[in-house]
């Protein structure tokens, strides 16, 4: 790897083929052996990696499953969800928090995020009523939600769900992601922290019911062939991603010690950049920074002057969801949750992935600097200016 960058080359959001190069030999023999045993379903590297994962996660279990919003849906199912039941999802996070619970059958809450962009406890609080369920906090890009916090407000008998597929090796106050709330899911796409070479996803919990549960939902509602005690699906993970999985996990720590060190270097150079606010860690909380997200007056048109300039960036997420058409039913319309939807005009995610180098963040901190003055940026995104 090389820190020199030649004269307009373009610098990507994600460079998976650059990690991946790292890990070819040994993910290449891992298929392998998936190919020479024949199980390629839920063989033993899945089990293998099920109990590595747990082990990293400090947990009892890890259940497999076929991709993120599967893991999200069948924990809802798993924890007894069903119509009448309400769960509590902020409304700044990828749609697949929400399409869960729709798929469980039961009753989409959403509140608004804080200034930070996780969940705002204070409106949970608000919000909370005898038929509330659950409340999923969102680990949003790269840090763990305050599970302590809304413990406190929602009571022993309101299950926390911890959706953690932006979070995998993260902790807070110590304690790691997937180990925050009463369960937690993940996502194993690609472009993760840890990612597989397709989808994936698991479950992760202490309780034993819980997990037996999920193990039969994702196979069809039994743990065995021709086992039906409950109506279940097909999202048992593929031992391909299994092997992939238990190979990357070896390499996840000193990953996202080199995310850790380029958020470093970007806060370093971007200190001074006036109309960017800048992110920051939460007290108790380690970042792995999934996505290194600035907030942006004028952020469009900062973003296209980027592209124009070979830097690629990324919106995570453009549309709160109850202003997506999907979600219109719920009536909620602009205005309903105004931190959400403010944050939505001005976030903009920088180029970040393990290997990044110095000279590639140098060349996107300068075009962010004359992006940001050629579009008048004496503005400050979001309230509080800089963090």
């Amino acid at each position: 790897m090389t820190d020199d960058l030649a004269p307009g080359a373009r610098v990507p959001l994600l460079d998976l083929a650059l990690q991946n190069a790292r890990i070819r030999d040994d993910a290449r023999r891992a298929m392998d052996r998936v190919c020479d045993s024949g199980a390629f379903v839920l063989g033993p590297q899945v089990a293998r990696f099920e109990d590595a994962y747990a082990a990293f996660c400090g947990v009892e279990h890890a259940v497999g499953v076929g991709n993120g919003t599967d893991a999200l849906h069948l924990a809802l199912r798993a924890a007894g969800v069903g119509p009448g039941d309400e769960v509590v999802v902020p409304a700044n996070t990828f749609v697949a928090t929400a399409e869960a619970v729709v798929l469980a059958g039961a009753e989409l809450v959403l509140v608004d995020c804080d200034e930070d962009l996780l969940i705002d406890v204070d409106a949970v609080a608000a919000r909370v009523g005898p038929r509330t369920r659950v409340v999923a906090g969102v680990d949003l890009y790269g840090q763990v939600a305050p599970f302590e916090r809304l413990r406190e407000v929602v009571g022993p008998g309101v299950v926390l769900l911890e959706d953690a597929a932006q979070s995998q090796g993260a902790t807070r106050w110590g304690r790691p992601a997937g180990a925050c709330a009463d369960l937690a899911a993940t996502s194993f796409y690609p472009g993760k922290n840890l990612g597989a070479f397709g989808d994936a996803g698991a479950v992760t919990t202490d309780d034993p019911l819980i997990a037996r549960r999920l193990r039969q939902l994702r196979n069809h509602g039994g743990e065995a062939r021709y086992e039906h005690d409950l109506v279940g699906t097909n999202s048992r993970m593929d031992s391909l991603q299994a092997a992939v999985l238990e190979v990357k996990l070896e390499h996840l720590k000193e990953w996202n010690a080199e995310r850790d060190a380029a958020a470093a270097r970007y806060a370093t150079l971007l200190a001074d950049l006036p109309g960017v606010r800048l992110p920051r860690a939460l007290p108790g909380n380690e970042h792995v920074w999934h996505l290194y997200v600035v907030r942006v007056a004028q952020r469009d048109a900062v973003q296209r002057r980027l592209a124009e300039h070979g830097i690629d960036t990324g919106i995570h997420y453009p549309t709160p969801v109850h202003l997506l058409p999907a979600f219109a039913g719920l009536g909620l319309g602009a205005g309903s949750f105004p931190v959400a939807e403010r944050a939505a005009t001005e976030i903009l995610s920088l180029p970040m992935f393990p290997g990044i180098t110095a000279a590639q963040q140098q060349r996107v901190a300068e075009e962010l600097v004359a992006a940001v003055r050629a579009d008048g940026g004496s503005g400050t995104a979001g309230a509080g200016g800089k963090s």
